[in-house]
C-alpha cells in the first residue's frame, strides 16, 4: 500500500504560500500535513478554484465569497455547507490569482480513533476520503468559517520543505460547470483519495 512520504522535519506553512495563485498552492498542498484539534492527516486530493472566470467556484454566483476574500486574508478557513448535507473546508489564496483550494481527502495519521468515532466507520481508508467525509472525522463546521490557519498551532498546515510528492492532475470531480479543467490534484497512487484517477 502506497502512502504518502513520512514527514521528518516539519515546519508551520505561513501566509506567504497562500500569497501566490490556486493552481500552485494546490499542487503544493498536496504531502502536507493538515492539523485540527487532536487530529491530523495528510493531504492527498484538492481541488483549485479560481474566483475569477471558473464557473465551479462560489466567486461566480454568490456576492459572500467575493465579500469574503475581500475581507479575509490568505490562509483564512471559507468553510461552506454543500446541499445540506456536508461541511467543505476551503483555504483562501490571495495574492498572485485570487481563489480557493478545496481540502477533498486526508491520509489519516493522528487522533484515528477519534476520527473513527465520529465517522462510526473502521476503515481508515473511507475516514477522510472526500471533503464531506474528513470535515466529519475532524468536526468542522461553520463556527471555523474565517479561521486564520496560518496563525493557530492547532489549525493550520505542517510541511517538510525537502520532501518530495508524485502529483498527478487530472478534472475537477462534482461539478457541472468548468468541468473540464484540470484543478483536481491528488496524490499518485494513494488509497486514501474520494475517487482513483483514470489513468
Amino acid at each position: 500500500m502506497k502512502t504518502a512520504a513520512s514527514l521528518t522535519k516539519k515546519q508551520l506553512v505561513r501566509r506567504p504560500f497562500f500569497q501566490r495563485d490556486p493552481l500552485t498552492c494546490a499542487r503544493e498542498l498536496i504531502g502536507v500535513e493538515l492539523i485540527w484539534g487532536d487530529c491530523s492527516g495528510i493531504i492527498v486530493e484538492v481541488e483549485a478554484y479560481a474566483a475569477i472566470a471558473d464557473e465551479a467556484a462560489h466567486t461566480f454566483t454568490r456576492p459572500s465569497a467575493r465579500s469574503f476574500i475581500e475581507r479575509n486574508r490568505a490562509g483564512a478557513a471559507y468553510v461552506y455547507f454543500n446541499y445540506g448535507v456536508h461541511w467543505m473546508l476551503n483555504v483562501l489564496v490571495k495574492g498572485e490569482a485570487n481563489g480557493f483550494v478545496l481540502i477533498r481527502a486526508l491520509e489519516p495519521r493522528r487522533g484515528i480513533e477519534l476520527m473513527k468515532k465520529r465517522r462510526r466507520v473502521d476503515d481508515v481508508r473511507r475516514l477522510c476520503s472526500g471533503p464531506g467525509k474528513l470535515t466529519q472525522a475532524l468536526d468542522i463546521t461553520d463556527r471555523h468559517h474565517e479561521r486564520d490557519l496560518c496563525a493557530d498551532p492547532r489549525h493550520c498546515f505542517m510541511s517538510d520543505t525537502q520532501a518530495t510528492f508524485d502529483v498527478v492532475a487530472d478534472k475537477r470531480i462534482g461539478i457541472t460547470r468548468s468541468a473540464h479543467l484540470p484543478w483536481r490534484f491528488t496524490l499518485r497512487g494513494s488509497p486514501f483519495v474520494s475517487r482513483a484517477v483514470k489513468l
